[in-house]
């Protein structure tokens, strides 16, 4: 244990870490380049649709969609095209990852009543990628896995390989078996930066409290599989209600523009 933290400064020093800062102010460590980060998210993408069944129908599809398309037509980097797939699965879920890449489980379409709510979860995992996050947490798993090999020891009886914790870190913990979950303080930054990307693009941001509210009826108390590494139900609606009198101007000032309104199918 000695060698640890000679270890983790070597880490460090022979990958070129840079340190800058989140949204909100916070102090982030990223060993990766952003073309490092997306090409792991594409490939995390595509293991993803190899595993999981794609969802074939369209009207379902065109939902998804259009919600998902209105929210990327708001980021700073709008001219990125976003892929975004649809899993038929009971799972109550959602990711985004690095490189434009959006999975919905249809589960969360049972949770999530209209495209206002779709949008508020959309928006939030959206924003995890968009304040970097995903390079965050990947960045720590390989930090705490001094360069993977010791986080193979450790998680060798559960065959966790280095692509399944890489998939783990980057928010992809059900698909692997093995969660490392976001800090509170990047769910915190989440849901203000998504509720924020929900408004500007002509949702109602007050029905990210309803969301929240409906997740929190489903599956007893530990509720979804997206509840499960974050915040207290109760801890986020109250954040969410405060924030309420900055995001509605900006809903005001952009649902006259929304030319485009998606209809959820049955």
């Amino acid at each position: 244990m000695k060698l640890l933290p000679v270890l983790l400064l070597s880490t460090l020093a022979l990958t070129g870490c840079v340190t800058t800062e989140s949204p909100t102010g916070r102090n982030q460590i990223l060993l990766f380049s952003s073309q490092e980060i997306d090409q792991m998210g594409a490939s995390s993408f595509e293991q993803i649709k190899k595993q999981e069944k794609v969802s074939q129908d369209p009207k379902l599809n065109a939902y998804v969609d259009c919600v998902a398309n209105r929210i990327t037509s708001v980021l700073p980097k709008s001219n990125l095209p976003w892929d975004v797939v649809v899993f038929e699965s009971d799972q109550v879920n959602a990711f985004a990852l690095p490189g434009g890449h959006i999975g919905v489980y249809t589960g969360l379409l049972k949770v999530a009543e209209n495209e206002d709510q779709l949008a508020t979860v959309i928006g939030h995992e959206v924003a995890h990628v968009l304040a970097n996050h995903s390079n965050e947490q990947v960045s720590r798993a390989k930090l705490t896995g001094t360069g993977m090999q010791l986080a193979d020891v450790a998680l060798g009886a559960g065959g966790v390989s280095n692509k399944d914790l890489y998939m783990a870190a980057l928010g992809l913990g059900t698909q692997v078996g093995f969660i490392l979950p976001y800090g509170r303080e990047q769910e915190s930054e989440a849901d203000v930066m998504g509720v924020e990307l929900m408004a500007r693009a002509g949702f109602d941001p007050s029905q990210s409290m309803v969301l929240w509210q409906n997740m929190a009826k489903q599956g007893g108390e530990q509720g979804p599989e997206l509840l499960s590494t974050h915040p207290s139900h109760g801890h986020r609606i109250d954040e969410l209600t405060q924030m309420q009198s900055q995001v509605m101007p900006l809903y005001q000032a952009s649902k006259g523009q929304v030319q485009n309104r998606c209809q959820k199918t049955k």
